[in-house]
Order: C-alpha cells, then structure tokens, then sequence
C-alpha cells in the first residue's frame, strides 16, 4: 500500500500549526479555515478533533504549560520551597517568553487543561508539604501566577521609545534617560523580574517564620 503523501492529521499536528500561528501572527490569526490551509486539509477534518477555535487555543496554552519545569517539586529533588518556588518561576516564566501571544489566554487560569491543573496541583502540594497551611498554599499558587503571567504580558521596557524628544523635561523632568529603556529591553526587563521574585519570596520567607513559630 502506498504510504500518505502527508503526516495523518492528529490532534497534536493541530495544536503545533496552531501554537506556531499564534506565536507568529497573534491569537486574531487563528481560524478553523486558516488551520485547514496550513495543515493541507480540508476545514470539517479539525472537527474531528476539536469542536471550536477555543477548545484549539486552550490547547495550545496547556502545550506551553507542558513546557514549564516541574521537576525541582519532586520530594526527592532536594530543594527547600524557596528555593523550588524560584526555579519554577524562571521556568515559567521562560516558556512564556517564548510563547507571549499566548499569555492572555494562559492567565485566565487552568480551568480543565492538564498540564496546567498538573502545574498547579505540583505548586500547592509541595508548599503543604514544606509546611504551609493550605489556605496560604492557595495564596501563594495566586501570587506567583499574577507575577510570572503579569512579567510576560509585556516589556516595561519596551514600553519607551528610543527618541529622546519624545521626553521633555519640562514635562518629565525623571525621564531624561527613558529613551535608552527599549534598547536594554532585555536587561532590564530580566533584572526587574528577579528583583521582583527576591522581593516576594523574601516577604513569603518572613510569613512562613510566623507559620513556623505557632505550630
């Protein structure tokens, strides 16, 4: 028998077209029918797995969340909770980097995606198990979702442009040097994040002294 001129179509080979059409041209850019094109086949073949351009976007958001490392909270990893809290962070923060357009549909939470519930159920396990009451787990799940997801929504940096006229001082007499922000985008917006993490992990470590205390 002669072998397809081209790969079966699969759930996965949907996500992939899927998750590189976001990551070139934005969440807008994402059709039933454009897919088809892409992926050579006719448009009612996707429904045979995917009922809705949603359910394909969910999927791709839970495909970036496979991304992210999981492994330092693993109990025979061997590191403390701040120290795994960080390691997350920077890998979640990492995948988001690589995936932006993507980002809003990832802070909308994880809902029934796999690997996401899979990202948040490691989370919250391991800071009950290092010691945190749950309540506070759930807390700390929250923050760090609103930092890691918030730092990948856009550049502060890039946020300036690279004209000093744009800036004048009898307007803005702080920005003097705004104009040099876009050019460092990547710097800054990299030193700002872990200046960021080491100033809520720094407060998290004063609560769970207090945690500790009473029990």
């Amino acid at each position: 028998m002669a072998r397809p001129r081209k790969p079966l179509l699969s759930r996965d080979r949907i996500v992939t077209a899927a998750r590189s059409l976001v990551d070139a041209e934005g969440l807008a850019a994402v059709s039933t029918r454009r897919l088809a094109a892409e992926l050579g086949v006719s448009g009612p073949s996707l429904y045979n797995h995917f009922r809705t351009k949603d359910q394909i976007l969910e999927a791709v958001a839970d495909s970036v969340s496979a991304q992210v490392d999981l492994s330092m909270f693993d109990p025979a990893d061997g590191r403390d909770w701040r120290t795994a809290l960080h390691d997350w962070a920077t890998s979640y923060r990492a995948a988001l980097l690589d995936h932006p357009n993507i980002v809003p549909v990832l802070a909308q939470g994880p809902g029934r995606r796999p690997a996401g519930l899979r990202l948040a159920d490691a989370v919250f396990g391991s800071m009950v198990d290092a010691g945190w009451p749950p309540a506070q787990a759930t807390s700390i799940g929250a923050l760090m979702r609103y930092f890691v997801t918030g730092s990948a929504l856009g550049s502060f940096a890039g946020g300036f442009v690279d004209d000093e006229t744009a800036y004048d001082p009898a307007d803005y007499p702080h920005l003097g040097q705004a104009h040099l922000l876009a050019d460092r985008q990547e710097l800054i917006d990299e030193r700002a994040f872990e200046t960021g993490l080491r100033a809520l992990l720094d407060g998290l470590t004063l609560q769970y002294e207090r945690v500790a205390a009473v029990r």
